[in-house]
């Protein structure tokens, strides 16, 4: 630099501003590539999200979830489609399944498996009291075929029915949505996205491969952890997250980093919880 105001020759400094540029892209894709050094991080995946016990709570908890990752995707991007969804009579999600598209989409997501806990004054009843309710997260990346996993016809039970939207209205008239039960694993994947019944079979049957792919995986990292006692014990169904928003709080149990931006977050703005679990190996 000192140079270049010496000879009055401003490219020197532009070179070194060009280089400084190079080398901090460098050192980006370096920790990106570091985040995203699992086998599947780069494949499409599946958001899975489950009401626990919590009773209407719990199902208004899922739906604030649902539209959480679905902000966090539009944000990021990735394509979103909603595989099916099963409303109460309330409008709360008892149970909701999305297909996220887009490059590492699993690998940004899969540390988000797990059990999220809300804690506030519930909107609910009367007397404002405080309750705790609970709803299970499972992301699974996307397996369209493996050599390993062969369905066999005889080993699904298919039921198909009429899709329904919020409030019991009916989304079409014809039986198009289709839930299926894999008989020797008990997997049960329902689909009603699209208007054909073949279509949402086929849907259906993709994501049980992934599901039992996704077994296989986990029980693979758990033989992996029983050898290597010095990693952190994460299971799946753990709880992850604690939401405690009469206290404005948000604590991830794991990484132990909490936030007080409430509203920022459960609007999609999750990329800095993500960011610190992927970067402790989780």
């Amino acid at each position: 630099m000192k140079l270049s105001y010496e000879l009055n020759d401003l490219s020197i400094l532009k070179d070194i501003s060009k280089n400084i540029s190079k080398i901090k892209n460098k050192i980006k894709n370096l920790n990106f590539s570091h985040m995203f050094k699992k086998k599947h991080d780069k494949k499409n995946c599946y958001i899975e999200i489950q009401s626990g016990s919590g009773g209407i709570e719990a199902q208004d908890w899922s739906k604030i979830l649902f539209k959480m990752y679905l902000k966090w995707a539009q944000k990021k991007n990735f394509k979103t489609k909603i595989i099916s969804v099963l409303y109460d009579e309330f409008n709360g999600i008892r149970s909701a399944t999305i297909q996220v598209k887009g490059k590492y989409s699993f690998g940004w997501l899969r540390t988000e498996s797990g059990i999220h806990r809300l804690i506030r004054k519930s909107p609910f009843n009367t007397g404002n009291k405080r309750h705790t309710s609970f709803s299970s997260i499972f992301i699974y990346p996307s397996i369209k075929k493996n050599k390993e996993i062969k369905i066999k016809k005889s080993d699904l039970k298919i039921d198909v029915y009429k899709a329904s939207g919020a409030g019991g209205q009916h989304v079409n008239k014809t039986e198009s949505a289709v839930r299926i039960k894999h008989i020797p694993t008990g997997i049960i994947v329902k689909c009603q996205n699209n208007r054909s019944q073949h279509k949402n079979k086929k849907y259906a049957i993709q994501q049980i491969i992934s599901k039992i792919f996704t077994i296989k995986l986990k029980n693979q990292a758990l033989k992996k952890k029983k050898i290597d006692s010095k990693k952190l014990d994460i299971n799946w169904g753990n709880q992850i997250r604690s939401y405690i928003l009469d206290d404005s709080r948000i604590k991830d149990e794991r990484t132990k980093l909490e936030t007080r931006e409430i509203q920022k977050f459960l609007n999609g703005n999750l990329d800095v919880f993500i960011k610190k679990s992927l970067k402790i190996g989780l």
